[in-house]
Order: C-alpha cells, then sequence, then structure tokens
C-alpha cells in the first residue's frame, strides 16, 4: 500500500473527533514515531520503551500515555528534539479507541534508510487533501520537490552556510544536503510553529543538526533569528504576494527602497540581499508579478537592484508546479559575485518545460533541470568566452543592464528571449488538460486583479 494511502487512512480514523490541523499533528508526529523505529541506530538514540513494536502491543487504554511518554523518552535522549515532538496523545479530548485504531494503520508503513524527504513528502500530501476536503486552498505549502532540485542544481551549495527564511518542512535542506554532501551548515527559521516543529523533525531524520533552526518559531521580518548572518547560499519560496505583513518603515533592510504594505515580495527580496555573503548566490521563488510589477514603488525598487547589479539568473517557471495555488512563478537568482558576467543577466524561459503527471499537476523532469541548469552553468562559466554558450531563441538570452533598462528595468523572461518562449501548442493538448491550464491562469489573473485593487485602496486611502 503506497504510503500516502495509509497515511489518509489514519487521518480519516480521526475525522469528526479532531480537527484538520490536528490531524496533521497526530499523524505526522506518530509517522516520525514510526519511522524512527523501523530506522533505529541509523540517526536517533530510540529507547526500548519507545519502540514501535512495544507501543502496539500494549495497545490497551493507556495508548494514549504510553505515546505521550515515548515521546518524551526520545527528546530526553536526542537533546536536538528538545520541544519539538508532540504530546497529544494522552488529553481527554482524545478517543482512545480511534488513536488505537490509528496505531494500527500507521503500523501498515514501513519507513527504510534516509534517502527520501518523508515528513516533508507527508506535510505536502495533507495540505493538499485537506485543502481539498475543507474547500479551501492552504495557508502554507511544501515547496514542490523538482523546484526544490532546479534551485539547489543551478545554486551547487557544497560548502559553507546554507539559509532560508521561510524554511517550511525543511524540504530546501534536506535537497541541498542530499545533492551536495559538502560541509554545509544549515540555517533558517519559520514563523508557523506546528511547521517549524515538522522541520525541525524532517532535518533530524536526515541527519542535519537541526539547532540551525533557532529554539522557537520566529516571524522573519519582527524577530530576526540570525542577526548579522552573511550566509553563502540562500533558498527560499517565501509566501507569494503577501499582503498582511509588519512593515517598520525605518527597517536598515530597505536598502533599495520601502516595500508596499500591500506586498511583501519586495520585502522578502531586500531581506535575502541582506543576508548574503561577498560571494553569496541566492535562488528565490516568487510570484510572477514580482519580475515586472509598477505598483506603489515595487518597480523602482526592481530598477535599484538591477543596478546594483545583483540579478545574476532570471527563470520564468512552467504552470501547474504547485498543487495548492494558480498564481504563475518564478525564480530570482542573486549574486554578490557575478565575476565575468557583470553588468549581464541570464533570462531563461522555462514555461514549455515539465511533465503533466496528472489534469492539473506538471513535474520538471531530470532532463529539464539538467537542461535549465546547464545552460546557466555554461553561461555563468564562460564569461567573457563564448564558446560555451549560445542564445537559443525561445529559451535563453543573455541581457546587458543597458538592454533591461531600455524595458523598464522589466525582468520577465518572455521579454527578451522571444515569442517563442512558451513552447506551448495547444493543438497538442487534450480539452480536459486546457481547459484545466487555463481556469488556474484565470485564476492568477483575478488572484492579481485582486491585489492591485487592495494596492490601489490602499494608495487613495493615503490622499490628503
Amino acid at each position: 500500500m503506497q504510503i500516502q494511502d495509509v497515511l489518509w487512512k489514519a487521518a480519516n480514523k480521526l475525522r469528526g473527533s479532531v480537527d484538520a490541523a490536528q490531524y496533521k499533528e497526530f499523524v505526522l508526529g506518530l509517522v516520525f514515531l514510526k519511522y524512527v523505529s523501523d530506522t533505529a541506530g541509523n540517526v536517533f538514540k530510540v529507547p526500548e520503551s519507545a519502540r514501535w513494536e512495544r507501543l502496539a502491543a500494549h495497545a490497551g487504554d493507556r495508548m494514549g500515555t504510553l505515546l505521550d511518554a515515548a515521546m518524551d523518552a526520545i527528546m530526553l535522549e536526542n537533546p536536538a528534539l528538545t520541544g519539538v515532538l508532540p504530546r497529544i496523545f494522552g488529553r481527554d479530548n482524545v478517543d482512545q479507541d480511534r488513536l488505537r485504531d490509528l496505531v494500527g494503520v500507521i503500523g501498515n508503513a514501513r519507513f527504510t534508510g534516509r534517502s527520501r524527504d518523508v515528513l516533508g513528502e507527508v506535510y505536502e500530501y495533507f495540505l493538499e487533501r485537506f485543502a481539498r476536503a475543507e474547500g479551501k486552498r492552504a495557508g502554507e505549502f511544501y515547496t514542490p520537490a523538482s523546484v526544490v532540485r532546479l534551485l539547489v542544481a543551478l545554486l551547487r551549495p557544497d560548502q559553507g552556510t546554507v539559509y532560508d527564511p521561510c524554511c517550511g518542512s525543511g524540504g530546501m535542506f534536506v535537497q541541498a544536503g542530499r545533492e551536495h554532501n559538502g560541509d554545509l551548515t544549515v540555517l533558517g527559521q519559520e514563523a508557523n510553529e506546528r511547521t517549524w516543529r515538522l522541520a525541525k523533525m524532517n532535518l533530524a531524520i536526515h541527519g542535519i543538526d537541526p539547532h540551525g533552526l533557532g529554539d522557537r518559531w520566529a516571524d522573519t521580518f519582527t524577530d530576526d533569528r540570525h542577526p548579522g548572518l552573511r550566509a553563502d547560499f540562500i533558498l527560499a519560496n517565501p509566501p507569494f504576494n503577501m499582503s498582511d505583513w509588519p512593515r517598520r518603515e525605518d527597517d536598515p533592510r530597505w536598502r533599495h527602497g520601502l516595500p508596499p504594505r500591500g506586498n511583501a515580495n519586495y520585502a522578502w527580496l531586500q531581506h535575502i540581499i541582506a543576508k548574503l555573503g561577498d560571494h553569496g548566490t541566492a535562488g528565490v521563488v516568487l510570484a510572477n508579478g514580482s519580475m515586472s510589477s509598477q505598483l506603489a514603488g515595487e518597480g523602482s525598487i526592481r530598477r535599484a537592484i538591477v543596478e546594483d547589479d545583483l540579478v545574476e539568473c532570471m527563470v520564468a517557471l512552467p504552470p501547474n508546479l504547485f498543487r495548492t495555488t494558480a498564481i504563475p512563478a518564478c525564480v530570482w537568482f542573486l549574486s554578490r559575485d557575478k565575476r565575468d558576467r557583470r553588468g549581464q543577466v541570464l533570462f531563461l524561459d522555462a514555461r514549455g518545460l515539465g511533465t503533466m503527471t496528472g489534469r492539473t499537476e506538471r513535474v520538471l523532469t531530470d532532463a529539464d533541470i539538467m537542461r535549465v541548469a546547464g545552460t546557466f552553468h555554461a553561461w555563468r562559466d564562460t564569461g567573457s568566452d563564448l564558446a560555451g554558450y549560445e542564445d537559443t531563441p525561445g529559451f535563453s538570452y543573455s541581457a546587458t543592464l543597458g538592454e533591461i533598462a531600455a524595458r523598464d528595468h522589466s525582468l520577465s523572461p518572455g521579454r527578451y528571449v522571444g515569442a517563442a518562449g512558451s513552447g506551448h501548442d495547444p493543438a497538442a493538448e487534450p480539452l480536459p488538460d486546457r481547459i484545466a491550464r487555463l481556469t488556474k491562469q484565470l485564476q492568477a489573473c483575478l488572484d492579481e486583479s485582486r491585489r492591485r485593487e487592495d494596492v490601489l485602496r490602499d494608495q487613495l486611502g493615503r490622499l490628503p
């Protein structure tokens, strides 16, 4: 049985007894406990009293008490997990009969090895299913694995500090450690308590020191847990177009301009720029609007960032990569050390890449990732010698800062690579898939329209 099926069955055991947020807490806590029991000795010290076999064999009225005690025992033996694991199973409001059923279902899952981002995949899956069940989009999501792999392939973090200011379930760190077994120090933070706990567990499972996520959750804008950091690599997928964020006008991070109240995209970008070391590089996933918006001063901030020669590469991503949002996305690659490519920016239009795995979901294949990363590294590593890189109409173009200025500092790859950039043939697309794709695009346009309306209302409200 597929792990997703096992876990959804487990969640259904609690349906009607606890709310959706608690589903995740119960199920993911038990998945973690089952995982460490199956792989005991590889990563964790797991006392005999916390082994799954022992717990399952005592499936009486004390099940919740035993599970809480098991969590305590594991945290005692593994200081990095202190205060992280859930102790919620023995509460009076927990239906112990359903809990025993839940333990039985989880017992059908078999976890071996450390090669998969197990908890991250589970969390992503649960966010999607719960969002569907509740009839609304999830408020946060785990970055699709193929997007993370693309970021890691472009940045190649191999030695030094890797930072993520909004780390979610920690998937960026896990993939960086998986792809590059170098000497990496992980630092990050997360504003959501439950997600922060999940990230700590996820890193610990994969043999990554979770201390780098701090001793508690915190909002990056109001409580920077890594002051003075100058990171070698930054990987981030901030919330798209976040309209409710705590802006402080005198914040020293706003070197390139004051971000608008109604959208935090340029706040995230400037925070990340402030954290870059002298030779640091960053990959940041943002909504497409960040590449060309002129609203509320965003255009002037973008111009200042471009003129400061911090933008190294822009990648337009294909649609349907994200399960929980219809907003089209792009990737900003920033660098303080562009070497022989100073004064230039590489534009890559990857909208035509990817393979549909269903009617509404697309993934980037290994070949897609190799094409994008290979083009970038050929461009970056050849410098003024163009023998290793050539512009490809419809896919890639190396532009000067003067060319970008002539286009009002728009960073949309489609404006530079040519009209063939989408690579999309409507005639070859089945009608249901085309309807699903166009529906998502329409939803994204409506979201952007609402955002612009909010910004306009905010500006009108400031008029005397």
